[in-house]
């Protein structure tokens, strides 16, 4: 047996306590569930995440969280809730917990999870020229809001030589709106000596296409920033399987 493959073999212990009503400690989990698990850990050494759907990540997500149940139908219920797998990850807490068979500690878990790969994306972008690696750029923006229910808007903070300095959500909304203040967004770059700014938001209906109110307050925060000599490099609007480029498309 391989080390990775003896690793994700190993008696299951939740990371901050198992959630609902458990067999007595020591009880044998039922075989059926045992081989199951185990059959879930072999397909995703042999193959990885590819291997697996949505649900049956989650299964192996929530082995550690729920050691001493079928985890099967909490999994299958979180799809159902959120939709996939990065939407479950992304949703809040609380929503988390009102699915039944997840408490607090297994809410917690799932959060961890997503932080820890805004974590890996986030360290591929920071402290490198942003231009010269756009593609590190766009996973860290999908990464980050691809997956929110409702608008968040944030500003990354460039330096002269187009580092990431500061990556700040200026605003959260609605499923459909979030408010911008062109002014907010200048009187910060220059508290952080920017040079430079690149603006991103998402669109929870998952389809990135610019409104007429994106392209109007985009022109608008171009007009204070030059006012300022700051550059605007781009705006990306992130949706669920894409982003579109404010500079690709021709609007900046």
């Amino acid at each position: 047996m391989t080390r990775q493959a003896s690793f994700l073999a190993e008696a299951p212990l939740p990371l901050m306590g198992g959630d609902g009503a458990l067999p007595p400690r020591g009880a044998r989990l039922p075989s059926y569930i045992a081989d199951h698990r185990a059959r879930l850990r072999e397909r995703f050494v042999a193959g990885g995440a590819d291997a697996l759907p949505d649900y049956e990540m989650l299964e192996l997500l929530l082995f550690r969280s729920i050691p001493r149940r079928d985890v099967k139908p909490v999994a299958r219920a979180l799809i159902d809730r959120f939709g996939d797998l990065g939407r479950v990850l992304a949703a809040p807490a609380r929503q988390l917990s009102d699915v039944p068979g997840v408490g607090p500690g297994t809410a917690t878990d799932l959060k961890l999870v997503e932080a820890a790969g805004h974590r890996m994306a986030r360290a591929r972008a920071l402290h490198r020229p942003v231009l010269s690696n756009w593609q590190a750029l766009l996973d860290y923006c999908h990464t980050a809001l691809a997956h929110r229910a409702t608008e968040e808007f944030r500003v990354l903070f460039l330096d002269t030589k187009n580092v990431l300095i500061a990556d700040e959500a200026q605003a959260r909304g609605t499923v459909d709106h979030v408010p911008v203040y062109p002014r907010e967004i200048v009187k910060r770059a220059l508290e952080l000596n920017a040079r430079a700014l690149i603006l991103v938001h998402n669109h929870p209906s998952g389809d990135p296409t610019p409104s007429e109110a994106d392209i109007a307050m985009t022109a608008q925060v171009a007009h204070a920033c030059a006012a300022l000599s700051l550059t605007l490099h781009d705006h990306l609007i992130v949706g669920q399987e894409r982003e579109v480029s404010f500079r690709a498309e021709g609007y900046l």
